[in-house]
């Protein structure tokens, strides 16, 4: 009679990494396509107010965002309420050529329906919002939204 012999120490079969390469491109791809870009970086508190009538914009892409609230580096800027366009701070005599950047940028076709979308701080003085709103309207702006959030309104 012959003996088997068994093999000891057999281990496992080794994983097979061919398909490796194209999980991590199509994770990739995916992370490339669902990933937005920040567009711009704040220098004003944003604490939003609460709305209950709330409606969600149509095409963000011709939507102009111009941020007013107290700056976050409170020991350079101060505490008063500060105008930011874009990455800067800016004063209410620049959102005329504000409008008009804006306005360039876009395709002809789309000028018209540009909307300007006012963030502004739910503790802000309502005189800065008012002289921003007379600048849109002298350069044309007449599309204005204020961004909320969607909540019950406090009294």
């Amino acid at each position: 009679m012959s003996k088997f012999k068994t093999k000891k120490g057999k281990g496992s079969p080794a994983i097979n990494t061919s398909s490796l390469p194209d999980i991590i491109f199509m994770l990739l791809f995916f992370f490339m396509v669902t990933t937005v870009m920040r567009e711009v970086t704040l220098r004003v508190k944003m604490k939003l107010p609460q709305a209950t009538e709330v409606q969600k914009l149509e095409k963000k892409s011709l939507v102009s965002y111009i941020y007013i609230g107290p700056p976050t580096n409170v020991a350079k800027f101060g505490t008063e309420s500060r105008i930011q366009l874009n990455d800067q701070f800016a004063r209410v005599e620049d959102v005329p050529e504000f409008v008009a950047r804006e306005r360039e940028a876009r395709n002809e076709a789309d000028r018209n329906f540009i909307t300007t979308s006012l963030k502004v701080n739910k503790d802000t003085k309502m005189g800065v919002v008012t002289d921003v709103k007379q600048e849109l309207r002298k350069a044309g702006a007449f599309r204005i939204n204020y961004s909320t959030l969607k909540g019950k309104a406090k009294k």
